[in-house]
């Protein structure tokens, strides 16, 4: 299983930590190793060792079927479901490395930094790039966007991803965040939700 992710996706994210609106050229795609997933309602151990963790809510899309070069007319037919997950973020480390033109893989790809929730098939919805998703922690919205907001829509990551990785089935992508990270603390309680369905349960330890 392979998880990717995409960066600076939403505009008002890309302002509020890069102070630009601007749409990058082309997607900013990184992956994620397969220890970083993190379900079942399983707990979120916040590595201290890494400085300071953010959430960053995202609508995440299952890969249902083999595909290499999709057309962006076709990639409609290669997800089958959607839920929330959490990218976290080590936000210190992130920052060193953006300074020093670095990858993001230690920042990003950490063991648990990739919680995910139930999922939802895709058919459940209207359309795919207009749902509305946010995230709680201890009972407060903290941060919810709407997949109508992303620079690059999801059949266009899939296109372009699939022009470097052969996708598989299993394989899981993260479609970035809105605006409104921020830091988790020990004892949080977050909980993620794709319209009114709850698919995201959990604490943080």
């Amino acid at each position: 299983m392979k998880i990717f992710a995409i960066g600076m996706n939403y505009a008002a994210h890309n302002k509020e930590l890069h102070d630009t609106l601007k749409r990058p050229d082309e997607p900013v795609i990184f992956t994620k190793a397969d220890s970083a997933i993190l379900n079942q309602g399983k707990p979120f151990f916040i590595p201290d060792h890494l400085g300071r963790i953010d959430y960053e809510t995202e609508v995440v899309v299952r890969i249902c079927r083999l595909g290499k070069n999709i057309p962006e007319r076709f990639a409609h037919r290669y997800y089958d479901a959607l839920t929330v997950g959490i990218d976290f973020t080590a936000r210190d480390l992130q920052k060193k490395a953006s300074q020093a033109g670095q990858p993001w893989t230690i920042c990003k790809g950490f063991d648990g930094s990739a919680a995910i929730g139930e999922w939802v098939p895709k058919e459940k919805f209207l359309d795919i790039q207009a749902v509305h998703f946010h995230l709680d922690i201890n009972g407060k919205t903290v941060q919810e966007g709407c997949t109508s907001d992303m620079l690059y829509r999801v059949d266009e990551i899939i296109a372009y991803i699939s022009q470097f990785f052969t996708l598989k089935t299993g394989d899981i992508l993260y479609t970035g965040t809105p605006a409104g990270v921020g830091p988790v603390h020990i004892n949080d309680h977050l909980e993620g939700w794709l319209e009114e369905r709850k698919v995201l349960e959990f604490n943080c330890k």
